[in-house]
């Protein structure tokens, strides 16, 4: 169902991410109701199951996937976090230092597009829930997923969790309904910023489905593309190997 429209400019959600981290964790946690937290932890567990030694998670906004891997990660595993939202990038310092891991995580404020990072620097790279924002109506998408395929070493593993499309209609169109019914209203009520949520249920109800992800990857050169549906395929974890 690829909407073949793209944004016309090559940073088109900078403003909206400089815009929203006051409120941008409170809102995922209750339009998510928590599940949120449960998916991203997931995440972390399967970005360290091949023990990896450099781990890099990209789009980190306010840094809840790095600090669960620093959690979780044995001592020696370097956790990088990257963004392009500087205020995104303060609120996640913030959180790695309440939860105790500040100095086990570095992070950078970057350009996906332009990683500062060289050839096969990295075992893992992990993305929670910005895979759409660097692919859905983004010219962008194939440098996006370029860069992530360069940074990895051979066999190293992209780790995406992110909205998904419930193969069930009946779901689906519960999941498109309540997106545009609660999902929006609550995230323009709390942050102010219709805009933000607006673009959030748009993207998320018109998203890829996984076998449209599936194609994406390997056509940007990964192999071994895996996929596990959570919460009735509301969200899905996708894992690709370089």
């Amino acid at each position: 169902m690829e909407n073949n429209e793209i944004f016309p400019q090559p940073r088109p959600l900078h403003g909206i991410f400089e815009a929203v981290p006051p409120s941008y964790d409170l809102i995922n946690h209750l339009v998510t109701w928590g599940m949120d937290r449960r998916w991203r932890r997931l995440a972390a567990r399967v970005c360290l199951e091949d023990k990896p030694k450099q781990v890099l998670d990209l789009g980190c906004g306010t840094g809840d996937l790095s600090v669960h891997l620093a959690r979780l990660a044995p001592g020696g595993v370097a956790i990088t976090g990257l963004d392009y939202s500087q205020p995104m990038l303060e609120l996640a310092r913030r959180k790695a230092y309440r939860a105790g891991v500040f100095e086990r995580i570095k992070f950078i404020n970057g350009d996906a597009a332009n990683l500062p990072f060289p050839d096969g620097h990295f075992d893992c790279v992990g993305i929670s829930f910005a895979f759409r924002n660097l692919t859905y109506k983004n010219q962008l998408r194939l440098p996006h997923m370029a860069e992530v395929r360069r940074v990895l070493r051979p066999g190293g593993r992209y780790v995406i969790v992110d909205s998904s499309q419930p193969r069930n209609p009946v779901m689906r169109w519960l999941f498109h309904l309540y997106m545009r019914l609660v999902a929006q209203p609550v995230g323009t009520l709390i942050s102010r910023n219709r805009a933000a949520y607006r673009y959030l249920a748009e993207s998320m109800s018109r998203f890829y489905g996984p076998e449209e992800v599936r194609e994406m990857l390997l056509k940007a050169g990964f192999e071994e593309v895996t996929y596990r549906p959570l919460w009735f395929g509301i969200v899905g974890l996708h894992v690709a190997t370089k």
